[in-house]
């Protein structure tokens, strides 16, 4: 099937997007890259490459081998795609993702914040400060700086922009045991606003995308350590996960990319500001 079939928003063919955190199979930054690239646009897959320290083993990285599989799925469905490096707590690397865009397809109208930490939880009383630190910097420092950058580099351009952040249900609900990332996506709501104020009068709009759970590879390790930590185990702990859900199902990949398209596209043009659930009616906040 071409890549075509899919167009459900024409205007993007062409437009030029960064995904960070992108470069892990089964991951939201996969499914947004491949979304985005069915519709038209030239996708660059950032992600880390490698291990970096006790606090991101290559179990919760994008491996550069993992980025390229990624890429070279897109190119064999008729999109057009490159990878390139960045770890989001390095300005100069964060930095350059911009530049290599304008650099490799001539423009930047698409930044996506996907990089972040979701699997350091514990309780407060356990959680050490350099654990707290990591989730802090990657969740929302690595989300200022992706503004920031890719901000500079629309407004250089001239021709406006969309930047959508990948929050979570926890930026709207508290969850235990989860102290510094429900903190990080709390805070993303802020500076998810406080970004559409300040770069409106650039037409450029920022939004945040806020899914509940989703079996990634991430969500699968929190299947399975909440299980654990609840004492309910795995069909219990999934089972209940279904009930409290109106629409009767966790997630997918698939609904978040949806968002994503739909927020990068014309259709949302005078949407900036917003901090959207994606939860199946989970979440009301």
């Amino acid at each position: 099937m071409s890549q075509t079939s899919h167009i459900q928003y024409p205007e993007l063919q062409g437009k030029v997007a960064v995904i960070t955190g992108a470069g892990r199979h089964a991951g939201l930054g996969e499914a947004m890259a491949k979304r985005l690239a069915a519709e038209g646009c030239k996708v660059i897959i950032t992600d880390i490459g490698k291990a970096a320290g006790a606090h991101m083993p290559e179990s919760a990285i994008g491996t550069t081998d993992e980025m390229q599989k990624i890429v070279d799925d897109i190119k064999a469905s008729g999109g057009e795609a490159s990878s390139f490096i960045c770890n989001v707590l390095n300005p100069d690397e964060v930095k350059a993702a911009a530049q290599f865009a304008v650099d490799t397809y001539g423009s930047l109208d698409i930044w996506v914040n996907n990089a972040g930490i979701g699997y350091l939880m514990k309780p407060i009383l356990e959680m050490d400060v350099d654990e707290w630190d990591a989730v802090l910097n990657v969740n929302l420092r690595g989300t200022f700086l992706g503004i920031k950058f890719a901000a500079e580099k629309m407004v250089e351009l001239g021709n406006g922009g969309k930047i959508i952040n990948i929050g979570s249900q926890a930026s709207k609900s508290a969850f235990a045991h989860a102290s510094a990332y429900t903190t990080s996506k709390h805070g993303m709501n802020g500076l998810t606003r406080v970004s559409a104020q300040e770069l409106g009068q650039y037409k450029i709009n920022v939004n945040e995308i806020c899914p509940n759970h989703v079996t990634t590879g991430l969500g699968a390790w929190q299947n399975s350590h909440f299980s654990e930590v609840t004492g309910k185990g795995h069909d219990k702990y999934m089972q209940d996960m279904r009930d409290r859900i109106p629409l009767g199902r966790p997630g997918l990949q698939e609904d978040t990319a949806k968002a994503c398209a739909f927020l990068c596209s014309d259709q949302a043009s005078y949407i900036t500001g917003e901090c959207m659930n994606v939860s199946g009616g989970e979440e009301y906040h």
